[in-house]
């Protein structure tokens, strides 16, 4: 007969109470004993003087329950055998618990064996072999932080010491969460020098995130995005650094070829840029596909706004990869898009649009859909406080349009303004992966002013009718020697036609080379304030996380500037900066702006 191998014994038995096999291959858990078994156990009768053992109890390992002290020696034998209830305390075993220790708090850690090998993710930003170099200094920074711990004679809990297996671990996990963000290279690199400077205590720290991340899974570890910023201790009042402040204001003039906007176009220079608007009758180049279409503004017959078809495009930059060793005898890799790894030379997009977008640059065009303003005095307020700001914009028919604006006092980061904006033309594309604005935004919206709901209720921003009322808002938080803090504030200045002389701009404080060549803001917060920011993914950024972050990094200025110039004798007197003998404000200023508007060498 073929054996069952286990597969009737959910089956009910047919035969039942019945059945006569000794060993039945179908299930008999609901029945009672097959008629076979029940002679069989009727058949073998026990002795007369055999005694009924108790079952044995099974043995608890010890690393689930304490060590119990033995009772003691006046204990009588039936309390020890016995458990009495609880409503008879005489005859309960009083016996004191030793504290458990915390390696018995949580499961004992067991760490998968993996090799040093990146792990594969849907978009890698770099050939397998940049990952691994990467990677293999990623271990041995870390390698070298858990010698050092495991040699400090001052570590009292040896539990943060990792094992082989959990170092490797750490160290994927550690390339893996780079890979999966846009500023790969960058990234990491810092991360493998903090590593490298790190002290034992912060060690400590990231193990102990690391442990409880990866396998206790009982302390929530929140992220840099969600963790209130570190504060930054600049040794200074707060009306000192407005003082110290106020010797970075960048001066424009000069850079006008770079989109800085420091004057308005005259009014014929706006009505020619209506009558090419005209004359073009809506053909326009696609900012992200490069090819041509035609805008209907007011809709077509068929209730299309662009003509020309699918937009196929990369929604990422392309960007160089990193270098290897082999470009000598093999030459450099071309740029590639990093949203899906391809070759600039091969790849003709990875994303498909609806509609294709355009924007506009130039500033007679800008002031023919908005015309351009200079910030207003306001006599009655006297001098305000300085404001970090930061805008997002969307696609519409009329080009890239504002439609959120956020405002924070600096250097206390308070929320002075965070409203949505209409646009003045329809909208093709919020551009939400990068902006944060989603259509159930505009949904969910009340109108400027609208008072909040009840207490406990969410509130959602406001909106207001257009860019011109929000630029009507911002500018009452302002005065023309008010300065307003910005990353890249060309681009935020000419979304809201916005012409202010005192603006401080994080790309020039913290240049890379010279302009255009600029840092992004993510690299910046992550470098000098460690600190993650636009972390949503598909969900964008957030303009009031980068308009703080843009603030602290201002403050970090100050901060570094007002050390050095400690040391050069400079003092505060009654809020007021003091200049050192044969030194002036002036000076100051050239010396903080010596280099960094350098413009590139004409080809």
């Amino acid at each position: 007969m073929f054996r069952p191998g286990g597969l009737f014994e959910q089956v009910p038995c047919p035969q039942s109470t019945q059945c006569s096999l000794l060993t039945c291959v179908f299930s008999h858990k609901d029945n009672s004993l097959p008629m076979a078994l029940k002679r069989a156990s009727t058949s073998v009768e026990k002795p007369n003087n055999a005694i009924e053992q108790p079952p044995k109890r099974q043995k608890v390992p010890n690393s689930i329950w304490p060590e119990v002290k033995p009772p003691s020696s006046n204990t009588t034998p039936s309390t020890t055998k016995s458990k009495a209830p609880a409503s008879n305390p005489t005859k309960i075993d009083t016996v004191a618990s030793p504290d458990v220790d915390d390696s018995l708090k949580h499961p004992p850690r067991k760490a998968p064996k993996e090799n040093l090998n990146p792990r594969m993710i849907p978009k890698s930003p770099a050939p397998h072999s940049v990952r691994t170099t990467i990677l293999n200094k990623v271990h041995w920074a870390m390698s070298t932080m858990n010698e050092k711990l495991k040699k400090d004679k001052n570590n009292t809990n040896k539990s943060l010491i990792l094992s082989e297996n959990e170092l490797v671990i750490m160290a994927l996990d550690e390339e893996e969460r780079a890979a999966k963000q846009s500023l790969y290279s960058n990234i990491i690199r810092s991360r493998v020098l903090k590593l490298t400077r790190m002290n034992l205590k912060e060690w400590a720290e990231e193990v102990m995130d690391h442990l409880y991340k990866r396998y206790y899974k009982t302390k929530p570890i929140q992220s840099k995005i969600n963790e209130a910023p570190k504060p930054i201790e600049t040794g200074l009042s707060k009306s000192e650094e407005i003082a110290l402040v106020k010797m970075l204001i960048t001066p424009l003039a000069g850079l006008e070829e770079f989109g800085y906007n420091t004057k308005a176009p005259s009014a014929a220079e706006v009505e020619t840029a209506k009558e090419t608007i005209a004359y073009c009758k809506g053909w326009e180049k696609c900012d992200r596909c490069g090819g041509r279409f035609q805008v209907f503004p007011g809709r077509r017959e068929d209730g299309a706004l662009t003509g020309g078809g699918l937009c196929t495009h990369h929604p990422s930059r392309p960007t160089y990869p990193l270098r290897k060793k082999t470009d000598t005898v093999t030459g450099s890799s071309g740029p590639i898009y990093p949203c899906c790894n391809e070759p600039v030379s091969t790849s003709s997009g990875c994303t498909k649009a609806n509609d294709h977008v355009f924007k506009i640059s130039e500033v007679k065009f800008l002031s023919a859909v908005l015309p351009f303003e200079t910030t207003p005095t306001q006599p009655d307020k006297g001098s305000l406080e300085p404001v970090s700001f930061d805008c997002e914009m969307g696609y519409t028919t009329l080009g890239l349009e504002l439609i959120r604006l956020t405002a924070v006092s600096w250097p206390e980061n308070r929320e002075l303004l965070d409203i949505l904006v209409r646009p003045f033309g329809e909208v093709l594309d919020l551009n939400s992966r990068y902006s944060g604005v989603f259509p159930e935004h505009y949904a969910s919206a009340r109108p400027y002013g609208t008072p909040i709901g009840g207490e406990g209720k969410p509130s959602s921003l406001q909106v207001v009718e257009s860019p011109a009322a929000a630029r009507d808002l911002l500018f009452k938080l302002l005065q023309p020697d008010t300065p307003l803090i910005g990353h890249a504030i060309e681009n935020d200045l000419n979304a809201c036609r916005i012409i202010h002389p005192t603006v401080i701009d994080t790309v020039i404080l913290y240049p890379a080379g010279p302009l255009p060549s600029r840092h992004k803001l993510k690299f910046l917060a992550y470098k000098f304030l460690d600190r993650e920011i636009q972390m949503g993914g598909q969900q964008g950024h957030d303009s009031k996380e980068d308009s703080i972050a843009t603030g602290d990094l201002v403050r970090v200025k100050v901060r570094d500037i007002w050390k050095r110039l400690q040391n050069q004798g400079w003092t505060f007197v009654k809020g007021e900066l003091v200049a050192p003998p044969g030194q002036g404000e002036e000076d100051l200023k050239m010396e903080l702006h010596r280099g960094r508007l350098t413009k590139p060498k004409s080809k």
